[in-house]
């Protein structure tokens, strides 16, 4: 994700670094375009079973290999930020959730990738033994989820987030379609 572009997409000319108005920006120097490094955006959600306990996933694949995080991944073209959450926790868990609400969108400067997340109940489909993509599949209660094992600072900061949300008996904002 990191990795720099070294040509413009458009002509292939090499990029440079000029600034453009108040930052330094890829800019070819052949045709002059400029190369916008955009973020990237995944989705997840925080499932909560009927007794109350969050489903997350040990991860088998890098970055956070071993580590919990909740279901989720990357938002396909041609799909909303909504869908992509629910897809990706179809594939990952097996069970099929509607959304309750928006928990929050992280995003920090030191990666490109943007995090919504929403909550959400089971309305259909199995909780999976596993996945490709996890070695383990588990419903932690509030009290049991693995602070010292959560793979993502964003997924440390939106269970943060729901589990003061639970304590506090709030419920998340509806979400827009």
């Amino acid at each position: 994700m990191s990795a720099t572009p070294r040509f413009c997409f458009a002509c292939g000319g090499p990029l440079e670094r000029r600034m453009i108005l108040d930052r330094p920006r890829l800019v070819c120097s052949r045709c002059g375009e400029v190369t916008y490094l955009d973020a990237k955006v995944a989705a997840s959600t925080v499932t909560r079973l009927d007794d109350g306990r969050v489903v997350l996933v040990r991860r088998s694949i890098e970055p956070g290999y071993g580590l919990w995080v909740m279901p989720g991944g990357f938002v396909e073209r041609g799909e909303t930020v909504m869908d992509g959450a629910v897809r990706e926790t179809y594939e990952e868990i097996g069970l099929e959730v509607a959304v309750d609400g928006l928990l929050g969108v992280y995003s920090y400067p030191e990666t490109v990738v943007v995090v919504v997340v929403y909550t959400a109940h089971p309305v259909g489909g199995r909780l999976l033994s596993a996945s490709a993509e996890c070695m383990e599949i588990r419903a932690f209660a509030p009290d049991e989820i693995p602070w010292g094992a959560i793979a993502f600072r964003s997924s440390r900061d939106a269970l943060t987030t729901w589990t003061r949300m639970m304590r506090d008996g709030a419920t998340p904002p509806a979400p827009a379609r």
